[in-house]
Order: structure tokens, then sequence, then C-alpha cells
């Protein structure tokens, strides 16, 4: 018979690439992880996995196979994850995964309040690309993500925890810096530094500039917020900056300002994501719940949903 172990050795195969790391990560000896993954060859009666110099790498069929075994365990992860629930709420581990725009600047605040409301939970908080989040998520990397919205797996349940706005940054001795609001008109022409393309910031900031008739500068793309907010002081340009990082990071004797637009509020939309199969959604909405109120209370210019 096909068993969970098979399927999970052919898992952590596929995430490392290697059989002693796979071996490792599920605290096993190499050669039963390899006893595990030819048993499950005869038993399909096709082979999986190929060794090479360089570790070893799935055949065509045993990612196909990989595929559907993840899908079999998230659904049986999802039947305990229903158990805990149903035993004691919000308890146990639970991992986290968080763009790095958005974690550093917010969950300090959610996990003290979690900590107060719920001893027993433990939040294992992962920071990781921002464009791979969704399918780490699918992968069972991660519980449950805190991300930019829209979410594109149908797959995955999205909730929408607040609008985030995001204002104009500026170096101090810039034209623009006197002013107290910014005019959409002004932005014409304006140089505008963004994070990299692995952001999902950097799409919405490129419309943006075609919208306002503004020059995004492709050359020095950020890699982080506080590598954006460098460059701007430095003036090579002005950016947009989310009000959270702006809160947690900008002070009166930054080398960097921010002001609004006249008339125009521009945000982006932060939700938790997490998979369908998952069988935790009420305490996955708890925590939804916990999120919004931090925000509500500490942020006053977010727009909590």
């Amino acid at each position: 018979m096909i068993t969970l172990k098979q399927m999970q050795c052919l898992l952590a195969i596929e995430e490392t690439s290697h059989f002693r790391r796979a071996a490792e990560r599920l605290g096993m000896t190499q050669p039963s992880l390899s006893v595990q993954v030819q048993n499950l060859e005869t038993e399909l009666g096709l082979r999986l996995a190929e060794r090479s110099r360089s570790g070893v790498v799935l055949t065509p069929a045993g990612r196909e196979v990989a595929d559907r075994a993840r899908r079999i365990m998230n659904e049986v992860q999802g039947v305990a994850d229903f158990a805990a629930g149903a035993q004691g709420g919000l308890a146990g581990v639970l991992r986290l995964g968080s763009k790095p725009t958005l974690g550093p600047y917010l969950l300090p605040h959610v996990v003290a309040a979690l900590h107060r409301s719920h001893k027993d939970l433990r939040l294992y908080v992962r920071e990781s690309e921002p464009r791979f989040l969704e399918d780490e998520l699918g992968r069972g990397v991660h519980d449950l993500v805190l991300t930019q919205l829209p979410a594109v797996s149908k797959e995955h349940v999205a909730e929408k925890l607040f609008a985030e706005p995001l204002y104009l940054a500026l170096a101090r001795d810039h034209p623009l810096a006197k002013e107290d609001s910014v005019s959409v008109s002004q932005l014409r022409d304006l140089d505008i530094l963004a994070l990299s393309q692995s952001y999902h910031l950097y799409d919405q900031i490129a419309s943006l500039c075609d919208s306002f008739g503004a020059r995004l500068v492709r050359d020095y793309e950020g890699t982080s917020l506080d590598a954006l907010r460098v460059m701007v002081g430095m003036g090579m340009g002005a950016a947009f900056l989310p009000a959270l990082y702006v809160h947690s990071e900008l002070t009166a004797r930054s080398e960097v300002i921010v002001r609004k637009l006249k008339g125009r509020t521009i945000t982006r939309s932060v939700g938790l994501v997490w998979r369908k199969s998952a069988g935790r959604g009420d305490s996955y909405r708890a925590i939804a719940g916990v999120i919004r109120d931090v925000a509500a209370r500490r942020f006053k210019d977010l727009s909590v949903s």
C-alpha cells in the first residue's frame, strides 16, 4: 500500500533536491528514506527520482506524483488542524509567512496581542519573497500568509484586513518637500524609485507612474524599503512608501519626509490567506480579527475592513 510516510519522503526530496538533507528534515536516516522512496516506486511501477552529481531531481512522473501527494498531505493536515481547532481553538504552533514590506512593521504588535489573549498559541513567523508566498502556502511551507491582495490561487481563502496608504517620499531638500501636500499634476516627469519586480508593489507603482505621467526609474530598483529610503534621501528620485513603514522607520530627523497627494488616496490592500483545505478556518479568522484590532488601535490612517 502507498503510505503517507512514502509521500512525505518524496516531497522532502523535491523540496531539498538532496537525499541527506531530506532525511535530516524528516528526522530519519538516509538509508531509511531511500527505502521509503524505493518502496513507493515499486508500488507505482514508476521511477520517481534520478540521482545526479549535484543531488537528486524528480522525473516527470515523480513531479506529477509529488503534486498529487502534496494535495493529499494538505488534506491530511487539514484533518489535524480541524481536530486541534475543535479541541482548544487557537493553540499549538502556526507557521505564518509574511512579506518583508509588512511583517517587521506590523507583526511585533500582533504577536504581543496574540500572546496576551491566547497563551497556548505559538506563531512561527517567516519572511519570504513576496511572489513566492502563495506557492509556498500551497506547498505547505506556511499555514497562512500575510500579504498584499488580491490572492491568485482559487485553492486559497483570502480575508481582507485593511487598506494601507502609500505616501510620497521625498528628500528633505527636494523642491516638492516645501509643499504641505502634492498634486497629481506635480508628479508629471518626476523620477520615481520602486522596489524590484519580485514585489507586488512594483506593479502598482509602475501603473501609478503611467497614470500620473511620472518616470519609473528602472536602473535603480530597491532591494528593500530601507534601500529605497536611502536612495530617496540621496536625491536619486522620489518613492511611494507604505504607511506602516513610515510609522516605524521615519522620524523627525530622517533624511526623508513624506507627503500626501491632494484629493487622492493611494492604498494597497492587505490580507490574510490560507488554504481552503485547512480545517482551521475559524481559528484563522480569529487571528484576522486580532490583526484588525491591532491595526485600528495603533495605526489610525489604516482603513480596517
